[in-house]
């Protein structure tokens, strides 16, 4: 919403630059890779951590090659602008209450406008899921689970195939249907992201910092009722699998 927000108000004052870009983490909704790609901005992946959007705004201001317009991340981080290389609370407060202040000139509320994104470019809805496994015990199983997605990648989940694997510790990317392969430009990583062909996705990822392995998911939906639906359903086929993986 604050990024249909940032990117409406900027093209009505002519002030939307031709090389702008919009920037999150692979862990993140897609939906404002859709929100900027109907303004003809691009959005650019990083791995997980605000840190890496910092970097690219750094790398961008040498090269002159984007503009950064906006980033955001999954666990609650907004930056607008790039004068903050880091999530910034109180930038983004700021700049969602200048966009109350506007709905509420139009009649409308947070929830409203909220609403009018999701009928404007699809309902989408992502989480979040930890499971913590101590120990030696858990570190291996841990590797275990990694180990069971690389080597035996699901052909489908919930009954929808699988088009894209993404796999950030070969740094490579698998079309499923023609088992072409494509090279990802990010630093190497423990991380699996499976990509489903109705626009769903959930990705797998250790963490650096826990004895815990966290699951990230998001679908797409024609409406809500449809969105919860597939977020349902994917989640529980993935977390099925995984459970019958560990000894808890």
């Amino acid at each position: 919403m604050l990024l249909d927000y940032l990117l409406t108000q900027k093209k009505e004052k002519g002030l939307l630059p031709d090389n702008g870009v919009v920037v999150k983490t692979i862990v993140t909704s897609e939906i404002g890779r859709t929100i900027a790609a109907a303004f003809g901005i691009p959005t650019i992946d990083t791995l997980t951590g605000f840190k890496f959007i910092g970097e690219k705004i750094h790398d961008y201001e040498l090269s002159g090659k984007y503009s950064f317009l906006f980033g955001y991340e999954e666990s609650y981080g907004y930056l607008i602008g790039s004068f903050v290389r880091d999530k910034d609370a109180v930038q983004a407060a700021l700049f969602a209450c200048e966009a109350a202040a506007y709905f509420k000139s139009q009649g409308k509320s947070f929830y409203d406008a909220l609403q009018d994104v999701f009928k404007t470019y699809g309902y989408f809805e992502e989480g979040l899921e930890s499971l913590t496994l101590k120990g030696i015990t858990g570190k291996e199983e841990i590797a275990a689970i990694m180990n069971n997605f690389r080597t035996q990648p699901p052909h489908e989940v919930a009954g929808v195939a699988v088009a894209v694997i993404e796999d950030y510790q070969t740094s490579e990317a698998v079309e499923t249907d023609s088992g072409s392969t494509s090279a990802i430009t990010l630093p190497k990583s423990n991380v699996l992201k499976y990509k489903l062909k109705d626009g769903s996705w959930f990705c797998l990822r250790p963490s650096g910092t826990e004895p815990k392995i966290k699951f990230y998911f998001g679908v797409k939906g024609a409406d809500a009722a449809d969105r919860d639906k597939k977020f349902n359903a994917l989640k529980r086929a993935v977390m099925d699998r995984v459970h019958g993986l560990v000894s808890q």
